[in-house]
């Protein structure tokens, strides 16, 4: 698969230029006072970063043909619904730290904010590997395939967020103040620096969003070796992530399937990029794929739900 990119500097400019527009009418205009985002107010939110997209994908197709238009889209798709799998992180680090919901919008927004710079990085740097050393595509597929097993045999694993490193390396380093103070990362308290756990919360949204994105840009690469098309799709799915999370929260444990879908996606995208030097399996196709797999595994988790554990089994 080849580094390559038919978008000239100024589509680059000009899509940078629309995301920070974005985030600037978030933080300043639309959510100035902090305040607990309702389901409506998210949904009408999840609504409005969808139809963004799919304006996109538009342009890109008037402007590239219909096969970035694919890529762009199936690359959308794959990061939208590993994205998913992430929110229920996002749950458990916001309900560990009691984090107060008023609150959980302004540490997302930060999130996504050092989000875009990463995923940028990562983008960039996967392109040019690629470009450099072919053999990465076959590194990246089977590290994708080996991901999608571990996901589907290590579903049940519990997340601990008092166990992470950097977590544990901030406050080794910083004292800490013992609550909330406002929407405050740090505080100067009797002339000494404190964090609050406020960028505890935010080091490990930060920190998740790293490893999430070792899984997700190879598997966007798997459908398109356009950096551009990658990292727009990458960044148009991180943009509607805070939206999708406050319109999934209270329903996200309904989802029992989803992480089987996510991982026959991770090794489908794995496998397409293992055979791409024998069968280069359409873009068409590919996307049709990874839509069923998650339409399906959405589809099963609501109508049927599994059957409670034994208390035994858990004690175990």
């Amino acid at each position: 698969m080849a580094f390559q990119t038919a978008a000239p500097p100024a589509l680059w400019i000009g899509f940078t230029a629309l995301v920070l527009g974005l985030l600037a009418l978030d933080l300043f205009v639309l959510h100035r006072k902090p305040h607990a985002v309702r389901p409506r107010e998210a949904m009408i939110w999840v609504a409005v970063y969808g139809t963004l997209a799919v304006l996109f994908g538009g342009g890109v197709y008037l402007r590239f043909g219909s096969d970035k238009a694919l890529e762009f889209f199936a690359g959308y798709v794959i990061e939208e619904a590993l994205s998913v799998d992430n929110l229920f992180v996002f749950l458990i680090i916001f309900s560990y730290f009691h984090v107060p919901a008023e609150l959980q919008h302004r540490v997302l927004f930060w999130g996504v904010v050092g989000a875009l710079v990463l995923r940028a990085i990562f983008v960039l740097l996967g392109a040019a590997l690629i470009q450099s050393f072919h053999a990465v595509t076959y590194i990246f597929g089977g590290f994708l395939v080996v991901t999608g097993i571990k996901l589907l045999v290590q579903r049940g694993e519990q997340v601990h967020p008092e166990r992470n490193p950097l977590l544990k390396l901030l406050r080794r380093h910083m004292p800490v103040t013992e609550s909330y103070r406002g929407t405050h990362f740090t505080v100067v308290e009797k002339g000494k620096r404190f964090a609050t756990p406020l960028l505890l919360v935010l080091v490990l949204i930060e920190a998740t969003d790293v490893v999430f994105a070792v899984d997700s840009i190879p598997a966007v690469f798997a459908v398109s070796g356009d950096p551009f098309i990658v990292y727009t799709s990458n960044i148009f799915a991180i943009l509607g992530l805070r939206s999708l999370y406050f319109a999934l929260a209270g329903m996200m444990e309904r989802f029992h399937y989803l992480k089987i879908g996510l991982a026959l996606v991770l090794a489908f995208v794995g496998g397409k990029m293992l055979l791409a030097g024998v069968y280069k399996i359409p873009i068409g196709w590919a996307l049709g794929v990874v839509l069923v797999l998650l339409a399906g595994s959405v589809v099963a988790s609501l109508v049927h739900t599994p059957a409670p554990r034994p208390a035994s089994q858990d004690a175990e």
